[in-house]
């Protein structure tokens, strides 16, 4: 009698236990703060309560280079997450660490889950493949640059507030007026280089860099120091001499200024949309990155920003099948298009657009579909595609070094250009000798 009262509280406990022992944990490091935070946390959740067998853990590891970084050294001590978020300009870092990562096509093949590149719109396909099309990371947040002005401060000027500049020249007309009739500044840019060089350059098809702005080897040279670089740097220094243009740091730091209704135009990542919605006490308008009319076949498309998800390897066998599994939950149009519509990132697959578009998002928020409009406007080019360079990061710091020069007034822009790329090859030829097998 008691052991039988013993045996079935032996397999009572076990049925209780069970479940919870049968799901596998996959650890997620990622460099998402505070609202877009809170929705990747709400992704895993949702992921894991779809099912059963897997329980995607989400953990913030600070901003992306730290994430990065934290990465690199759990590897080498075996601690290393099964996935980890990455920016998109790591993407030749990463490719470099073969022994490390395990590319997100073979993945899904070993674990017999559909994912096809072809589902993806063609900038985001192109940035993270290799140069068969083979997808090495799984697209989550991707953005692009795009113009917001102040419909509020248009109307104080004399501006149509219906009508975003097109051009640099329009740009610089509407600057003037603005600060005519008192605003602070006419005009500042977020993420300098990434803008003003990286996604000018790729909107007007020009090289960033020979070889296919990288992708077609370790030896490319960088090339951004052309006349058309060189003469919009220029115009950009003219203009801040009478705040037309106003310079207002590294990274997102201009952001505020526009918020706080200093400046009229603000060209920054797509992926401020809802944010600069929320704090902005003033109605905004949208409008395309401007380009040079008298370049010919201008505008081209412009670069993604933002990350993707890596896969690391030498977690246990059950992990990946995990991942693989949560990848093909994240591709479901009615997730993406939800993640696009929650955070201001771009939906990544052409049905999570359509599905937009049908539910009237778009109607109902205008300036939305913006950035897609313009990453999809050409065919990407091998200029207008991605950026495929080691040290980019450091690169990006170089670039960024000179510009400041310019602006100060300290440097022509020729002479600022052509110290970055000199600088910045210098660094190339460092991470091509590390990288001798690639």
């Amino acid at each position: 009698m008691i052991l039988g009262i013993l045996r079935l509280a032996a397999i009572a406990a076990v049925a209780v236990v069970s479940p919870a022992q049968a799901a596998t944990e996959i650890m997620w490091w990622h460099a998402m703060p505070d609202e877009l935070g809170r929705q990747l946390q709400k992704l895993a959740a949702d992921f894991n309560a779809s099912q059963s067998e897997y329980r995607i853990v989400p953990s913030y590891k600070g901003n992306y280079t730290e994430t990065v970084t934290a990465a690199i050294f759990a590897f080498r001590s075996r601690s290393q997450p099964a996935i980890v978020q990455v920016n998109e300009i790591a993407t030749a870092t990463m490719m470099a660490a073969r022994g490390a990562i395990y590319p997100v096509f073979e993945l899904m093949r070993d674990q017999s889950e559909t994912f096809s590149p072809g589902a993806y719109l063609p900038a985001v396909t192109g940035y993270h493949a290799d140069v068969a099309g083979n997808m090495l990371s799984f697209p989550f947040n991707a953005s692009t640059p795009i113009l917001y002005y102040n419909k509020e401060l248009f109307r104080a000027a004399g501006l149509d507030p219906e009508a975003a500049p097109k051009t640099w020249p329009e740009i610089g007309a509407a600057a003037r007026r603005l600060r005519a009739a008192g605003a602070v500044c006419g005009f500042t840019t977020s993420w300098p280089s990434w803008i003003n060089v990286e996604n000018f350059s790729a909107f007007h098809n020009l090289p960033l860099a020979t070889r296919a702005n990288g992708f077609g080897g370790l030896d490319a040279e960088l090339a951004f120091n052309n006349p058309l670089v060189v003469r919009h740097i220029g115009q950009l220094a003219e203009w801040q001499a009478s705040k037309a243009f106003d310079y207002s740091g590294r990274g997102p730091t201009a952001e505020p200024r526009f918020q706080r209704g200093e400046c009229g135009i603000f060209i920054g990542s797509s992926a401020n949309r809802a944010d600069i919605i929320a704090s902005s006490k003033f109605e905004v308008g949208y409008g395309m990155m401007p380009y040079w009319p008298d370049v010919q076949g201008a505008p081209q498309n412009t670069m993604i920003g933002g990350a993707t998800l890596w896969v690391l390897r030498d977690r246990p066998r059950p992990e990946y099948a995990g991942v693989a599994k949560f990848f093909a939950f994240l591709s479901k149009s009615e997730i993406q298009a939800a993640w696009h519509q929650n955070t201001g990132y771009l939906p990544v697959t052409r049905a999570a657009f359509e599905l937009t578009l049908t539910q009237g998002f778009y109607d109902r928020n205008p300036g939305a579909a913006i950035s897609i409009l313009q990453m999809t406007l050409k065919l990407p080019t091998e200029n207008s595609k991605g950026i495929r360079l080691g040290s980019f990061v450091l690169i990006r710091d170089a670039i960024e070094d000179e510009l400041e020069q310019v602006f100060r007034g300290g440097k022509s822009a020729q002479v600022a250009l052509d110290l970055a790329v000199e600088r910045g090859n210098r660094l190339l030829r460092q991470f091509e000798r590390a990288n001798p097998d690639r």
